[in-house]
Protein backbone atom coordinates (compact mmCIF):
# COMPACT_ATOMS: atom_id res chain seq x y z
CA UNK A 1 0.00 0.00 0.00
CA UNK A 2 1.30 3.79 -0.34
CA UNK A 3 0.50 6.68 2.23
CA UNK A 4 -1.72 8.16 -0.54
CA UNK A 5 -4.31 4.91 -0.42
CA UNK A 6 -3.75 4.47 3.35
CA UNK A 7 -3.98 8.65 4.38
CA UNK A 8 -6.96 9.15 1.59
CA UNK A 9 -10.05 8.43 4.10
CA UNK A 10 -8.54 10.94 6.72
CA UNK A 11 -7.40 13.74 4.33
CA UNK A 12 -10.49 14.01 2.92
CA UNK A 13 -12.26 14.55 5.86
CA UNK A 14 -13.42 17.98 7.42
CA UNK A 15 -11.23 17.27 10.02
CA UNK A 16 -8.04 17.32 8.08
CA UNK A 17 -8.73 20.21 5.82
CA UNK A 18 -10.02 22.21 9.03
CA UNK A 19 -6.48 20.95 10.62
CA UNK A 20 -4.79 22.30 7.75
CA UNK A 21 -6.04 25.46 7.25
CA UNK A 22 -5.15 26.04 10.78
CA UNK A 23 -1.55 24.93 9.99
CA UNK A 24 -1.40 27.23 6.62
CA UNK A 25 -3.02 30.06 8.73
CA UNK A 26 -0.18 29.55 11.96
CA UNK A 27 3.02 29.48 9.01
CA UNK A 28 0.90 32.48 7.16
CA UNK A 29 1.07 34.93 11.14
CA UNK A 30 4.40 33.18 12.68
CA UNK A 31 7.79 31.94 12.45
CA UNK A 32 7.15 27.84 12.51
CA UNK A 33 8.96 24.26 11.86
CA UNK A 34 9.86 22.88 9.95
CA UNK A 35 9.72 24.20 6.85
CA UNK A 36 6.33 23.66 5.38
CA UNK A 37 7.90 21.87 2.45
CA UNK A 38 9.39 19.27 5.37
CA UNK A 39 6.37 19.11 7.66
CA UNK A 40 5.50 15.56 6.06
CA UNK A 41 9.02 14.39 5.32
CA UNK A 42 8.86 11.13 7.39
CA UNK A 43 6.09 9.87 5.00
CA UNK A 44 8.16 10.91 1.79
CA UNK A 45 11.50 9.65 3.11
CA UNK A 46 9.74 5.82 4.75
CA UNK A 47 7.26 4.52 2.31
CA UNK A 48 4.29 2.46 4.25
CA UNK A 49 5.43 -1.01 3.09
CA UNK A 50 9.04 -0.28 3.78
CA UNK A 51 8.05 0.40 7.82
CA UNK A 52 10.02 -1.80 10.13
CA UNK A 53 10.67 0.29 12.69
CA UNK A 54 8.63 3.51 13.90
CA UNK A 55 10.15 5.99 16.40
CA UNK A 56 7.79 8.11 17.84
CA UNK A 57 8.75 11.56 19.71
CA UNK A 58 6.32 14.37 20.66
CA UNK A 59 6.65 17.79 18.41
CA UNK A 60 9.46 19.45 16.35
CA UNK A 61 12.59 21.12 17.84
CA UNK A 62 11.38 24.70 18.21
CA UNK A 63 15.01 26.46 17.74
CA UNK A 64 16.11 28.25 14.15
CA UNK A 65 17.17 25.47 11.67
CA UNK A 66 16.86 22.80 13.84
CA UNK A 67 13.34 20.49 12.89
CA UNK A 68 13.84 18.51 9.64
CA UNK A 69 10.79 16.73 9.84
CA UNK A 70 12.19 13.57 11.54
CA UNK A 71 11.78 13.21 15.03
CA UNK A 72 14.53 13.70 16.85
CA UNK A 73 16.94 14.47 13.67
CA UNK A 74 18.14 17.81 13.01
CA UNK A 75 19.49 19.60 9.80
CA UNK A 76 22.95 19.08 9.67
CA UNK A 77 23.88 22.43 9.88
CA UNK A 78 22.98 22.90 13.46
CA UNK A 79 24.36 21.78 17.02
CA UNK A 80 23.04 18.48 17.94
CA UNK A 81 20.22 18.58 20.64
CA UNK A 82 20.54 17.02 23.73
CA UNK A 83 17.63 14.18 23.03
CA UNK A 84 19.78 13.66 20.22
CA UNK A 85 23.36 13.61 21.69
CA UNK A 86 22.03 11.14 24.42
CA UNK A 87 20.89 9.14 21.88
CA UNK A 88 23.83 8.75 20.22
CA UNK A 89 26.07 8.18 23.38
CA UNK A 90 23.02 5.25 23.68
CA UNK A 91 24.26 4.04 20.34
CA UNK A 92 27.43 3.85 20.92
CA UNK A 93 27.66 2.30 24.16
CA UNK A 94 24.67 -0.38 23.13
CA UNK A 95 26.62 -1.35 19.25
CA UNK A 96 29.69 0.55 18.94
CA UNK A 97 29.02 2.97 16.31
CA UNK A 98 30.01 6.79 17.09
CA UNK A 99 27.57 7.99 14.83
CA UNK A 100 28.18 11.68 13.41
CA UNK A 101 25.54 12.31 11.56
CA UNK A 102 22.49 14.31 13.16
CA UNK A 103 19.97 14.19 9.71
CA UNK A 104 18.47 10.49 10.48
CA UNK A 105 17.23 10.44 7.42
CA UNK A 106 19.15 7.39 6.85
CA UNK A 107 17.52 5.76 9.03
CA UNK A 108 14.21 6.94 7.63
CA UNK A 109 15.24 5.44 4.25
CA UNK A 110 15.49 1.63 5.58
CA UNK A 111 12.32 1.58 6.73
CA UNK A 112 12.66 3.64 10.45
CA UNK A 113 9.46 6.06 10.44
CA UNK A 114 10.67 8.89 12.92
CA UNK A 115 6.99 10.13 13.77
CA UNK A 116 6.37 12.69 15.95
CA UNK A 117 2.91 13.13 17.36
CA UNK A 118 2.25 17.00 16.50
CA UNK A 119 3.85 17.63 13.31
CA UNK A 120 4.59 21.26 13.48
CA UNK A 121 5.99 23.89 16.36
CA UNK A 122 5.99 27.57 16.36
CA UNK A 123 9.15 29.00 16.67
CA UNK A 124 10.89 28.86 20.23
CA UNK A 125 7.35 28.00 21.72
CA UNK A 126 7.70 24.17 22.51
CA UNK A 127 4.23 22.01 22.21
CA UNK A 128 2.73 25.31 21.10
CA UNK A 129 0.63 23.13 18.38
CA UNK A 130 -0.20 20.18 20.82
CA UNK A 131 -3.63 21.57 20.43
CA UNK A 132 -4.09 22.02 16.25
CA UNK A 133 -5.12 18.47 15.58
CA UNK A 134 -2.10 16.89 14.57
CA UNK A 135 -2.34 14.09 17.12
CA UNK A 136 -5.63 12.55 15.33
CA UNK A 137 -3.66 12.28 12.09
CA UNK A 138 -1.08 10.76 13.55
CA UNK A 139 -3.12 8.39 15.63
CA UNK A 140 -4.50 7.56 12.77
CA UNK A 141 -1.08 6.68 11.00
CA UNK A 142 0.04 4.65 14.21
CA UNK A 143 -3.50 2.36 14.14
CA UNK A 144 -3.02 1.49 10.85
CA UNK A 145 -0.07 0.56 10.49
CA UNK A 146 -0.62 -1.84 13.34
CA UNK A 147 -3.94 -2.33 11.73
CA UNK A 148 -2.03 -3.30 8.39
CA UNK A 149 1.52 -4.52 8.91
CA UNK A 150 3.00 -7.28 11.28
CA UNK A 151 5.80 -7.46 13.08
CA UNK A 152 6.85 -3.54 13.35
CA UNK A 153 9.23 -2.34 15.79
CA UNK A 154 7.34 0.32 18.23
CA UNK A 155 10.21 2.31 19.64
CA UNK A 156 7.84 4.38 22.94
CA UNK A 157 10.33 7.01 24.59
CA UNK A 158 8.83 8.30 27.90
CA UNK A 159 5.57 8.62 28.99
CA UNK A 160 3.84 10.88 26.23
CA UNK A 161 5.16 7.84 23.95
CA UNK A 162 4.31 5.29 25.70
CA UNK A 163 0.39 6.46 25.77
CA UNK A 164 0.41 5.55 22.16
CA UNK A 165 1.04 1.50 22.88
CA UNK A 166 -2.92 1.29 23.43
CA UNK A 167 -3.52 1.85 19.54
CA UNK A 168 -1.09 -0.88 19.17
CA UNK A 169 -1.90 -4.59 18.70
CA UNK A 170 0.78 -5.85 20.50
CA UNK A 171 -0.25 -9.46 19.28
CA UNK A 172 1.32 -8.69 16.06
CA UNK A 173 3.98 -5.98 16.53
CA UNK A 174 6.71 -5.48 19.25
CA UNK A 175 6.95 -2.61 21.56
CA UNK A 176 10.31 -1.51 23.46
CA UNK A 177 9.97 1.05 25.66
CA UNK A 178 12.02 3.45 28.21
CA UNK A 179 12.66 6.70 29.78
CA UNK A 180 13.10 9.50 27.41
CA UNK A 181 16.61 10.11 26.03
CA UNK A 182 15.91 14.38 27.22
CA UNK A 183 19.08 15.51 30.08
CA UNK A 184 15.64 15.05 32.70
CA UNK A 185 15.02 11.37 32.58
CA UNK A 186 17.63 10.18 30.49
CA UNK A 187 19.21 8.52 33.89
CA UNK A 188 15.96 7.35 34.69
CA UNK A 189 16.29 4.33 32.45
CA UNK A 190 17.26 5.28 28.57
CA UNK A 191 20.67 4.59 29.28
CA UNK A 192 21.58 1.42 28.93
CA UNK A 193 18.46 0.11 27.64
CA UNK A 194 20.24 -1.04 24.45
CA UNK A 195 16.82 -0.12 22.31
CA UNK A 196 19.23 -0.74 18.60
CA UNK A 197 20.33 -3.90 19.36
CA UNK A 198 17.00 -5.16 20.73
CA UNK A 199 15.67 -3.59 17.51
CA UNK A 200 17.77 -5.51 15.56
CA UNK A 201 17.38 -8.74 17.35
CA UNK A 202 13.79 -8.92 16.91
CA UNK A 203 14.30 -8.43 13.00
CA UNK A 204 16.33 -10.71 12.51
CA UNK A 205 14.66 -13.04 14.65
CA UNK A 206 11.83 -12.09 11.93
CA UNK A 207 13.88 -13.02 9.15
CA UNK A 208 14.13 -9.12 8.45
CA UNK A 209 16.81 -7.12 7.36
CA UNK A 210 18.89 -5.05 10.25
CA UNK A 211 19.16 -1.48 10.15
CA UNK A 212 22.23 -0.18 9.50
CA UNK A 213 22.60 2.55 12.36
CA UNK A 214 25.79 4.29 11.58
Amino acid sequence: MTWTEVLQPIKESDYFKNLWAKVKYEYNTAPCFPPKNEIFRALELTEFDDIEVVIIGQDPYHNDGQANGLCFSVSESVTAPPSLKNIFTELKSDTGIDRKNKDLQDWAKQGVLLLNATLTVQAHQPNSHKDLGWEQFTDYIIQQISDKKTNVVFVLWGAFAQKKAALIDQQKHHIIQSAHPSPFSVYRGFFDSKPFSKINDYLRSKGKREIVWG
